[in-house]
Protein backbone atom coordinates (compact mmCIF):
# COMPACT_ATOMS: atom_id res chain seq x y z
CA UNK A 1 0.00 0.00 0.00
CA UNK A 2 1.14 3.36 -0.64
CA UNK A 3 0.08 7.04 0.75
CA UNK A 4 -0.24 9.08 -2.11
CA UNK A 5 -1.75 12.08 -0.52
CA UNK A 6 -2.37 13.81 2.53
CA UNK A 7 -5.48 16.88 3.04
CA UNK A 8 -5.96 18.37 6.57
CA UNK A 9 -8.91 20.78 7.44
CA UNK A 10 -9.66 23.19 10.50
CA UNK A 11 -12.36 25.51 11.19
CA UNK A 12 -11.71 29.00 10.22
CA UNK A 13 -11.42 30.54 13.96
CA UNK A 14 -7.78 30.82 15.82
CA UNK A 15 -7.93 30.63 19.31
CA UNK A 16 -4.48 31.57 21.48
CA UNK A 17 -3.91 30.21 25.25
CA UNK A 18 -4.30 33.48 26.79
CA UNK A 19 -8.17 34.59 24.30
CA UNK A 20 -8.91 30.97 26.23
CA UNK A 21 -8.18 31.99 29.71
CA UNK A 22 -9.73 35.52 29.34
CA UNK A 23 -12.61 34.06 28.06
CA UNK A 24 -12.72 31.76 30.81
CA UNK A 25 -12.69 34.04 33.72
CA UNK A 26 -15.69 35.88 32.07
CA UNK A 27 -17.75 32.94 31.22
CA UNK A 28 -20.28 31.70 34.31
CA UNK A 29 -18.35 28.82 34.58
CA UNK A 30 -15.20 30.84 36.31
CA UNK A 31 -18.16 31.02 39.41
CA UNK A 32 -19.41 27.53 39.17
CA UNK A 33 -15.55 26.12 39.85
CA UNK A 34 -13.37 26.05 42.91
CA UNK A 35 -10.41 28.19 43.49
CA UNK A 36 -8.08 25.03 42.60
CA UNK A 37 -9.86 24.60 39.23
CA UNK A 38 -9.11 27.98 38.54
CA UNK A 39 -5.46 27.67 39.26
CA UNK A 40 -5.13 24.74 37.68
CA UNK A 41 -6.64 26.22 34.61
CA UNK A 42 -4.58 29.19 34.86
CA UNK A 43 -1.33 26.87 34.89
CA UNK A 44 -2.34 25.24 31.59
CA UNK A 45 -2.92 28.28 29.51
CA UNK A 46 -0.34 30.81 30.96
CA UNK A 47 2.29 29.08 31.15
CA UNK A 48 4.11 26.52 28.36
CA UNK A 49 2.55 23.55 27.88
CA UNK A 50 3.69 22.87 24.32
CA UNK A 51 0.29 25.03 22.63
CA UNK A 52 0.06 28.32 21.86
CA UNK A 53 -3.05 28.32 19.39
CA UNK A 54 -5.53 26.18 18.88
CA UNK A 55 -8.79 25.60 15.87
CA UNK A 56 -12.14 25.84 17.46
CA UNK A 57 -15.67 25.42 15.76
CA UNK A 58 -17.12 28.26 17.37
CA UNK A 59 -17.23 31.92 16.41
CA UNK A 60 -17.05 33.32 19.64
CA UNK A 61 -14.82 31.64 22.40
CA UNK A 62 -17.89 32.83 25.01
CA UNK A 63 -20.05 30.01 22.93
CA UNK A 64 -17.70 26.96 23.95
CA UNK A 65 -19.44 27.28 27.75
CA UNK A 66 -22.80 26.35 26.55
CA UNK A 67 -21.98 23.28 27.72
CA UNK A 68 -25.40 20.61 27.11
CA UNK A 69 -26.43 17.37 25.26
CA UNK A 70 -28.24 19.13 22.27
CA UNK A 71 -25.86 22.37 22.03
CA UNK A 72 -22.95 19.33 21.76
CA UNK A 73 -24.53 17.37 19.07
CA UNK A 74 -25.50 20.37 17.30
CA UNK A 75 -21.75 21.54 16.72
CA UNK A 76 -20.58 18.10 16.29
CA UNK A 77 -23.49 17.69 13.23
CA UNK A 78 -22.46 20.60 11.36
CA UNK A 79 -18.96 20.76 11.86
CA UNK A 80 -17.74 16.98 11.44
CA UNK A 81 -19.04 16.35 8.24
CA UNK A 82 -17.87 19.64 7.16
CA UNK A 83 -14.14 18.91 7.86
CA UNK A 84 -14.10 15.45 6.94
CA UNK A 85 -15.14 16.53 3.50
CA UNK A 86 -13.01 19.62 3.28
CA UNK A 87 -9.75 17.30 3.98
CA UNK A 88 -11.38 14.94 1.66
CA UNK A 89 -11.40 16.72 -1.46
CA UNK A 90 -7.91 18.54 -0.54
CA UNK A 91 -6.66 15.18 -0.31
CA UNK A 92 -7.50 14.19 -3.92
CA UNK A 93 -7.34 17.33 -5.41
CA UNK A 94 -3.48 16.60 -4.37
CA UNK A 95 -3.49 12.96 -5.61
CA UNK A 96 -5.62 14.38 -8.95
CA UNK A 97 -8.06 11.48 -8.71
CA UNK A 98 -12.14 12.01 -9.18
CA UNK A 99 -14.18 10.88 -6.25
CA UNK A 100 -15.41 8.23 -8.29
CA UNK A 101 -11.96 6.82 -8.47
CA UNK A 102 -12.12 5.91 -4.76
CA UNK A 103 -13.53 2.32 -3.71
CA UNK A 104 -13.59 2.63 -0.15
CA UNK A 105 -13.96 5.34 2.07
CA UNK A 106 -12.78 5.12 6.05
CA UNK A 107 -14.25 7.38 8.65
CA UNK A 108 -12.62 7.44 12.32
CA UNK A 109 -14.37 9.63 15.21
CA UNK A 110 -14.86 9.56 19.01
CA UNK A 111 -16.11 13.18 19.92
CA UNK A 112 -19.63 12.97 18.53
CA UNK A 113 -21.93 10.11 17.58
CA UNK A 114 -24.33 9.69 14.32
CA UNK A 115 -26.33 7.59 12.65
CA UNK A 116 -26.22 6.96 10.11
CA UNK A 117 -22.02 7.56 10.38
CA UNK A 118 -20.17 10.10 9.02
CA UNK A 119 -18.97 8.49 5.85
CA UNK A 120 -22.37 8.96 4.34
CA UNK A 121 -21.77 12.46 4.57
CA UNK A 122 -18.49 12.41 3.12
CA UNK A 123 -19.78 10.53 0.39
CA UNK A 124 -22.81 12.88 -0.45
CA UNK A 125 -20.40 16.36 -0.01
CA UNK A 126 -17.57 14.60 -2.19
CA UNK A 127 -20.40 12.92 -4.94
CA UNK A 128 -18.58 9.81 -4.48
CA UNK A 129 -20.28 6.62 -6.68
CA UNK A 130 -23.28 4.84 -4.87
CA UNK A 131 -21.52 1.85 -4.91
CA UNK A 132 -18.60 3.30 -2.87
CA UNK A 133 -17.64 0.70 0.04
CA UNK A 134 -18.16 3.07 3.07
CA UNK A 135 -16.62 2.41 7.16
CA UNK A 136 -17.49 4.44 10.52
CA UNK A 137 -15.03 3.67 12.64
CA UNK A 138 -15.50 4.84 16.53
CA UNK A 139 -14.27 4.22 19.70
CA UNK A 140 -10.36 4.44 19.18
CA UNK A 141 -9.79 7.93 20.38
CA UNK A 142 -6.29 9.69 19.95
CA UNK A 143 -5.03 6.26 18.71
CA UNK A 144 -7.75 5.65 15.50
CA UNK A 145 -5.88 6.90 12.46
CA UNK A 146 -3.31 4.15 12.57
CA UNK A 147 -6.35 1.37 12.85
CA UNK A 148 -8.03 3.24 10.09
CA UNK A 149 -5.15 3.32 7.63
CA UNK A 150 -4.64 -0.71 8.70
CA UNK A 151 -8.34 -1.31 7.25
CA UNK A 152 -7.26 0.49 3.95
CA UNK A 153 -4.14 -1.97 3.69
CA UNK A 154 -6.39 -4.70 3.80
CA UNK A 155 -8.67 -3.44 1.90
CA UNK A 156 -5.90 -2.78 -0.87
CA UNK A 157 -4.48 -6.36 -0.20
CA UNK A 158 -7.63 -8.19 -0.35
CA UNK A 159 -7.70 -6.71 -3.59
CA UNK A 160 -11.15 -5.46 -3.19
CA UNK A 161 -10.16 -1.65 -3.36
CA UNK A 162 -7.12 0.08 -5.24
CA UNK A 163 -7.98 3.21 -4.03
CA UNK A 164 -9.08 4.18 -0.40
CA UNK A 165 -9.55 7.49 1.18
CA UNK A 166 -8.88 7.23 5.00
CA UNK A 167 -10.54 10.33 7.38
CA UNK A 168 -10.36 10.99 10.79
CA UNK A 169 -12.14 14.09 12.23
CA UNK A 170 -12.84 15.48 15.37
CA UNK A 171 -14.68 18.13 16.84
CA UNK A 172 -13.35 18.16 20.47
CA UNK A 173 -15.38 21.22 21.02
CA UNK A 174 -18.34 19.24 20.69
CA UNK A 175 -16.99 16.99 23.48
CA UNK A 176 -16.42 19.99 25.83
CA UNK A 177 -16.48 19.10 29.88
CA UNK A 178 -15.53 21.04 32.74
CA UNK A 179 -15.80 20.52 36.57
CA UNK A 180 -13.29 20.85 39.19
CA UNK A 181 -11.21 17.54 38.09
CA UNK A 182 -7.67 18.63 36.89
CA UNK A 183 -7.88 15.85 34.19
CA UNK A 184 -11.28 17.45 32.51
CA UNK A 185 -9.79 20.77 32.61
CA UNK A 186 -6.30 19.65 31.37
CA UNK A 187 -8.22 17.89 28.88
CA UNK A 188 -10.27 21.08 28.16
CA UNK A 189 -6.96 23.22 27.75
CA UNK A 190 -5.25 20.86 24.85
CA UNK A 191 -7.50 19.90 22.37
CA UNK A 192 -8.58 21.28 18.99
CA UNK A 193 -10.64 20.81 16.42
CA UNK A 194 -9.80 19.52 13.07
CA UNK A 195 -9.66 16.49 10.62
CA UNK A 196 -7.00 14.43 8.34
CA UNK A 197 -7.30 12.78 5.04
CA UNK A 198 -5.41 9.96 3.57
CA UNK A 199 -5.38 8.39 -0.58
CA UNK A 200 -4.24 5.20 0.12
CA UNK A 201 -3.28 2.86 -3.37
CA UNK A 202 -2.50 0.29 -4.44
CA UNK A 203 0.42 2.08 -6.50
CA UNK A 204 2.59 4.90 -6.39
CA UNK A 205 1.79 8.26 -7.63
CA UNK A 206 4.63 8.68 -10.06
CA UNK A 207 4.54 12.74 -9.72
CA UNK A 208 5.24 12.80 -6.11
CA UNK A 209 7.24 10.88 -3.39
CA UNK A 210 6.85 7.17 -2.95
CA UNK A 211 5.41 6.38 0.92
CA UNK A 212 5.01 2.40 0.68
CA UNK A 213 3.73 1.18 4.27
CA UNK A 214 5.74 -1.35 5.10
CA UNK A 215 5.05 -3.41 8.36
CA UNK A 216 3.06 -2.49 11.29
CA UNK A 217 1.85 -3.88 14.84
CA UNK A 218 -0.38 -2.89 17.45
CA UNK A 219 -0.69 -3.34 20.98
CA UNK A 220 -4.10 -3.34 23.26
CA UNK A 221 -3.78 -3.31 27.17
CA UNK A 222 -7.53 -3.15 28.31
CA UNK A 223 -6.29 -3.19 32.02
CA UNK A 224 -5.27 0.27 31.62
CA UNK A 225 -8.26 1.51 29.89
CA UNK A 226 -9.42 3.91 33.16
CA UNK A 227 -6.31 5.74 32.53
CA UNK A 228 -7.42 7.36 28.85
CA UNK A 229 -11.30 7.43 28.28
CA UNK A 230 -14.30 8.94 27.59
CA UNK A 231 -17.48 8.18 30.18
CA UNK A 232 -20.90 9.34 29.69
CA UNK A 233 -22.42 11.85 32.75
CA UNK A 234 -25.53 13.57 32.23
CA UNK A 235 -25.78 12.26 28.67
CA UNK A 236 -22.01 14.33 27.69
CA UNK A 237 -18.87 13.14 27.00
CA UNK A 238 -16.79 13.69 29.89
CA UNK A 239 -12.32 12.88 29.50
CA UNK A 240 -10.61 10.55 31.77
CA UNK A 241 -7.07 11.96 31.60
CA UNK A 242 -4.83 10.52 35.01
CA UNK A 243 -1.30 11.48 35.48
CA UNK A 244 0.24 7.98 34.50
CA UNK A 245 -1.02 8.62 31.00
CA UNK A 246 2.81 10.11 29.92
CA UNK A 247 4.83 7.21 31.60
CA UNK A 248 2.39 4.60 30.36
CA UNK A 249 1.96 6.08 26.21
CA UNK A 250 5.80 6.30 26.53
CA UNK A 251 6.41 2.68 27.41
CA UNK A 252 3.94 1.30 25.21
CA UNK A 253 5.13 3.41 22.08
CA UNK A 254 8.95 1.87 23.39
CA UNK A 255 7.70 -1.53 23.80
CA UNK A 256 5.83 -1.49 20.27
CA UNK A 257 8.49 0.12 18.32
CA UNK A 258 11.30 -2.37 19.64
CA UNK A 259 8.79 -4.92 18.04
CA UNK A 260 8.46 -3.90 14.94
CA UNK A 261 12.28 -3.57 14.71
CA UNK A 262 13.12 -6.76 16.00
CA UNK A 263 10.57 -8.49 13.40
CA UNK A 264 12.00 -6.26 10.43
CA UNK A 265 15.82 -6.69 11.53
CA UNK A 266 16.11 -2.82 11.22
CA UNK A 267 18.07 -0.50 13.86
CA UNK A 268 16.44 2.27 15.34
CA UNK A 269 19.22 4.40 14.19
CA UNK A 270 17.96 3.89 10.38
CA UNK A 271 14.85 5.81 11.47
CA UNK A 272 14.85 9.46 9.41
CA UNK A 273 11.21 10.64 10.30
CA UNK A 274 9.35 10.31 13.23
CA UNK A 275 5.40 10.95 13.09
CA UNK A 276 3.54 10.73 16.47
CA UNK A 277 0.76 11.60 17.71
CA UNK A 278 1.83 14.03 20.56
CA UNK A 279 -0.69 13.80 23.18
CA UNK A 280 0.28 16.74 25.37
CA UNK A 281 4.25 18.35 25.56
CA UNK A 282 4.37 16.13 28.72
CA UNK A 283 3.55 12.97 26.66
CA UNK A 284 6.08 14.09 23.74
CA UNK A 285 9.29 14.36 26.64
CA UNK A 286 8.39 11.49 28.08
CA UNK A 287 8.23 9.33 24.70
CA UNK A 288 11.18 11.42 23.29
CA UNK A 289 13.01 9.79 27.15
CA UNK A 290 12.18 6.05 26.42
CA UNK A 291 12.97 6.59 22.71
CA UNK A 292 16.26 8.00 23.61
CA UNK A 293 15.95 10.80 20.61
CA UNK A 294 16.96 13.96 20.22
CA UNK A 295 14.38 16.51 20.93
CA UNK A 296 14.84 18.03 16.93
CA UNK A 297 13.27 14.20 15.79
CA UNK A 298 10.10 15.49 17.02
CA UNK A 299 9.96 18.70 15.79
CA UNK A 300 7.43 18.11 13.55
CA UNK A 301 5.28 16.66 16.13
CA UNK A 302 5.80 19.80 18.57
CA UNK A 303 5.18 22.00 16.00
CA UNK A 304 1.53 20.99 14.97
CA UNK A 305 0.79 20.20 18.81
CA UNK A 306 2.21 24.11 19.25
CA UNK A 307 0.16 25.58 16.23
CA UNK A 308 -3.15 23.35 16.78
CA UNK A 309 -3.37 21.41 19.83
CA UNK A 310 -4.33 17.85 20.45
CA UNK A 311 -6.14 17.22 17.11
CA UNK A 312 -7.32 13.75 18.77
CA UNK A 313 -6.99 10.91 15.99
CA UNK A 314 -6.24 13.44 13.30
CA UNK A 315 -3.52 14.56 14.71
CA UNK A 316 -0.42 12.53 12.81
CA UNK A 317 -2.35 13.44 9.05
CA UNK A 318 -1.31 17.11 9.99
CA UNK A 319 2.51 15.63 11.27
CA UNK A 320 2.35 13.34 7.81
CA UNK A 321 1.88 16.00 5.70
CA UNK A 322 4.47 18.79 7.59
CA UNK A 323 7.27 16.17 7.65
CA UNK A 324 6.37 15.71 2.83
CA UNK A 325 5.78 19.34 2.92
CA UNK A 326 9.07 20.41 4.58
CA UNK A 327 10.92 17.20 2.44
CA UNK A 328 11.97 15.28 5.02
CA UNK A 329 14.85 13.01 4.73
CA UNK A 330 13.67 9.78 3.20
CA UNK A 331 14.66 5.77 4.39
CA UNK A 332 12.74 4.66 7.19
CA UNK A 333 9.80 6.78 8.95
CA UNK A 334 8.25 5.49 12.03
CA UNK A 335 4.59 6.24 11.96
CA UNK A 336 2.78 6.13 15.64
CA UNK A 337 -0.62 6.29 17.27
CA UNK A 338 -1.91 6.18 20.64
CA UNK A 339 -4.81 6.68 23.24
CA UNK A 340 -7.96 5.29 24.49
CA UNK A 341 -7.84 1.97 25.36
CA UNK A 342 -4.84 1.70 26.40
CA UNK A 343 -3.87 1.14 22.60
CA UNK A 344 -1.03 1.90 20.59
CA UNK A 345 -0.06 1.21 17.40
CA UNK A 346 3.14 1.96 14.81
CA UNK A 347 3.76 1.19 10.95
CA UNK A 348 7.07 1.41 9.65
CA UNK A 349 6.75 3.48 5.97
CA UNK A 350 10.11 3.46 3.67
CA UNK A 351 10.15 6.64 2.23
CA UNK A 352 12.12 7.78 -1.17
Amino acid sequence: MFINAIGTAVPPHRYSKAQCWEAFKSSDWFNRLSPRAHAVTELVLLQDNGIEYRHLAVDALDEVFAIDPDTLYQRFLLNAPRLAAQAGRRALEQARLDAAEIDAVIVSTCTGYLCPGLSGYVIEQLRMRPDVQAYDLVGQGCAAALPNLKMGEALIASGQCEQVLSICVEVCSAAMYLDDDPGVLISACLFGDGAGAAVLSKRPDAHRRKIEWRHSQSLIEPSQRDALRFETRNGLLRNILTRQVPKTAAGHAHNLLQSVLRRTEIDQADISGWILHAGGRDVLLAVQKDFGTMPDDFRYSAAILRDYGNLSSAFVYFVLKKAIDEEAPGGWWWLSSFGAGFSCHGALLQVE
